[in-house]
């Protein structure tokens, strides 16, 4: 198919290409798709800069959790790049001094214990309870972590720890929005996404219900067709 949308999709922490596996197969026949894995930084500013060096010219961009941080960052260095945008369970806020000792603490246990020693308390954070029954799923999920390892984990980390607030950026998005996440995710809950949603003139909110964190691993169908929808295409 000719005239195929340029999409950029940025996994989040601990996550490689496998958190976009379906999406990237069911968008094949409507978007070039490139995911980008952000492991050698330890700044947003610096995984942005990184993105925008490989990304072509004017793209269509998806960000969820840690990738939405780095999303936000990308509209703040070359918005006029950007045609569209899709924020998936992720945040505008930075981190409180809570969450920053949090991740800290991770940090701290990972170097200790090892990255295998995070892998459980990750996946019970991020997974509706009834998938985490799902040992394929959650397999991926853990295999992805295992990818990134221990060294890009402390970077992603440091990043997500020091990035900007962008509440107050919220309002100068003007490209067509979509704001998606899955009703319990637990990491970035569901009123934050409906604050993005509120501050970004023209955004659709989308919930996905019976899921947690990582929706686009956990109701893949759902998550490919929101986008899909958000790319413009008619079924």
């Amino acid at each position: 198919m000719c005239g195929r949308t340029p999409l950029v999709l940025l996994p989040g922490l601990l996550c490689d290409h496998s958190l976009w596996k379906h999406q990237v197969t069911a968008l094949d026949d409507v978007a070039d798709c490139q995911v980008m894995v952000m492991t050698e930084d330890d700044t947003m500013a610096g995984m942005a800069a990184r993105v925008l060096a490989q990304a072509p010219a004017k793209f269509a961009l998806v960000g969820l959790s840690m990738g939405g941080y780095c999303a936000f960052e990308i509209m703040r260095q070359a918005p006029d790049r950007v045609a569209r945008l899709a924020l998936l369970d992720t945040s505008h806020e930075a981190d409180a001094p809570s969450r920053r000792s949090e991740r800290q603490g991770w940090i701290a246990k990972a170097k200790l214990q090892g990255l295998e020693a995070l892998i459980p308390d990750h996946m019970a954070m991020w997974f509706h309870p009834e998938h985490l029954k799902d040992k394929a799923l959650v397999a991926v999920a853990a295999q992805s972590a295992r990818n990134v390892g221990l060294a890009a984990y402390e970077r992603q980390l440091t990043a997500i720890m020091d990035r900007p607030d962008s509440a107050p950026t919220l309002a100068l998005i003007s490209c067509p929005t979509l704001v998606l996440c899955g009703r319990q995710d637990m990491a970035t809950p569901l009123h934050l996404h409906e604050a993005m949603a509120d501050g970004i003139e023209g955004a659709e909110l989308v919930v996905v219900e019976d899921s947690g964190h990582l929706s686009t691993l956990e109701k893949p169908d759902v998550v490919s067709a929101a986008l899909r929808r958000w790319l413009g295409v008619s079924e």
